[in-house]
């Protein structure tokens, strides 16, 4: 299980990399037409931005935002705080640990729920982007399969006989 876990978070995580590229090489392109329109201007001319700029980087935002969650939690890159919990036994720290991999599996799964709910809510309301005009639901698929993926991945680590603390 931990290879498939592995490759599918990282593919996910390079997925939300490439979201992340998309929004800068747009946000270059709508910055540089900025720039031109100045230049423009003093010759009397004007250059338009990219129609859709604020409708896009707003939906790839929601996209990519979560993506990279389940690989940081395969690699148990979240925050830790450890003040108290190193002077304890080994067995209590690893009771700790499968405690809020729990906790994180349920967090997950509660946002996953609220999520998907929102989903089909704007689905059934087909609202669309104001001004490219696209519908809004898909954008919400990265963040459920996300949130998904990262309860997975932490019920996965419940139960794993490596040792991590």
């Amino acid at each position: 299980m931990s290879g498939i876990a592995e490759r599918v978070s990282a593919a996910w995580a390079v997925a939300g990399g490439l979201v992340i590229l998309a929004i800068m090489l747009v946000t270059s392109v709508n910055v540089g037409a900025f720039a031109l329109d100045r230049l423009a201007r003093l010759f009397g001319a004007n250059v338009g931005a990219l129609p859709g700029y604020e409708d896009f980087v707003r939906l790839a935002v929601s996209c990519a935002a979560l993506m990279f969650f389940p690989y940081c939690q395969l690699r148990r890159g979240h925050v830790a705080v450890d003040l108290f919990v190193s002077l304890f036994p080994r067995v209590v720290k690893r009771a700790l640990d499968r405690l809020w991999l729990a906790t994180i599996v349920a967090l997950a799964l509660f946002l996953a729920y609220w999520m998907c709910l929102g989903m089909l809510e704007t689905r059934a309301d087909r609202a669309l982007s104001p001004v490219l005009g696209w519908p809004e639901w898909p954008f919400y698929l990265p963040g459920v399969i996300s949130l998904l993926l990262w309860a997975l991945v932490a019920a996965w680590q419940i139960f794993e006989t490596g040792e991590h603390v």
